[in-house]
């Protein structure tokens, strides 16, 4: 069976990846599952939280991308990431300002966050076509304060910060410009470019984290809002109602997702954080985000049947809440 592009399906990555997972030591508090994406080990005082993702759909901005994705994980956890290592594999036509583009791009985003790089390799890979950069970012906390994704209870609130689609509007407006001014005006595309601008959520899941009330939190990657709120019950193992009139839709990426003829609300949205709070303290959570400049709205909520996932329609209809089988970054970026 060949696969799709993207993330594997969750069933290979049960019934293969989870099952081959080394030694088992007693400093992991939390171990690879589904839905959440960082790992947590223990010292004695400490919890050490650990994640990795590559960046390969990107070229533009791939070095920003690397830094702020994979920080965008940690601060998941309510923890503040703080180091870098990363892995550079580039094409056998490289050149030395491509090594200088990535590099530099690394170098802006970790000093905006305060993170520092201290490692990784660079090479250059025989047989792939375009750069890679997986990166892996570290923070501490004190040991078991933190949050993961598995951790939403039913009944709570789910908020979404910002809106669907960001990083795949962006990707899709640099890396297909000449495409969209068949259609779109070029001030739009430039708008849409810039929506790498907000692909960190480290402010505001610190922020939400310490305001208090959050029992999960996760970054809607590959697969979109609704990947990430499917990863979200799945690791929580629950249910969910959402309604998609809730869910903001900035314009720019309505007029890319219609030129592609893609869904918004399954297009690779980086920058988006979803949040599950206790019912008493979600609207609280709400406001001091929009006291921090940062957009968020309450979009659903969590169900204690895990096979009760639905997805509220314009109309107000209730239907089944689909898995998405790709990102549509991907349906897009190979049209003709």
């Amino acid at each position: 069976m060949r696969l799709p592009h993207g993330k594997i399906p969750i069933d290979i990555l049960k019934e293969v990846v989870f099952t081959n997972l080394g030694a088992k030591r007693k400093e992991v508090a939390v171990g690879p599952s589904a839905g959440i994406d960082a790992t947590v080990i223990d010292t004695e005082s400490r919890s050490l939280i650990v994640s990795m993702d590559p960046i390969t759909g990107a070229l533009e901005t791939i070095g920003w991308l690397a830094v702020n994705v994979n920080a965008n994980d940690v601060a998941t956890f309510g923890v503040e990431p703080a180091f870098l290592v990363t892995c550079l594999l580039l094409p056998e036509d490289s050149q030395r300002k491509t090594i200088e583009t990535i590099c530099t791009q690394m170098n802006e985003a970790a000093k905006e966050l305060n993170i520092a790089i201290v490692g990784g390799h660079c090479e250059i890979t025989p047989g792939i076509a375009n750069p890679i950069v997986v990166g892996c970012i570290m923070g501490t906390t004190e040991r078991g304060n933190y949050v993961t994704a598995a951790g939403a209870k039913p009944g709570d609130m789910i908020i979404l910060t910002k809106s669907a689609g960001i990083e795949g509007t962006a990707i899709l407006a640099s890396d297909r410009e000449e495409k969209l001014k068949k259609t779109m005006n070029s001030k739009m595309i430039q708008e849409a470019k810039k929506f790498y601008t907000q692909i960190s959520v480290v402010k505001e899941a610190i922020t939400a984290f310490k305001t208090g009330g959050v029992d999960a939190m996760h970054d809607p990657t590959e697969g979109g809002i609704i990947g990430g709120i499917n990863e979200m019950a799945d690791a929580s193992n629950l249910g969910v109602r959402i309604f998609e009139k809730k869910i903001p839709i900035q314009r720019e990426t309505a007029e890319i997702c219609k030129f592609f003829k893609i869904d918004p609300l399954y297009l690779i949205s980086s920058g988006a954080l979803l949040i599950a709070a206790k019912p008493a303290d979600a609207d609280k959570i709400v406001a001091q985000l929009k006291n921090k400049g940062i957009h968020a709205t309450i979009i659903g909520q969590f169900l204690k049947n895990p096979k009760e996932r639905f997805l509220v329609n314009e109309k107000g209809e209730q239907g089944k809440l689909s898995r998405p089988s790709s990102d549509h970054l991907w349906l897009a970026l190979k049209q003709e």
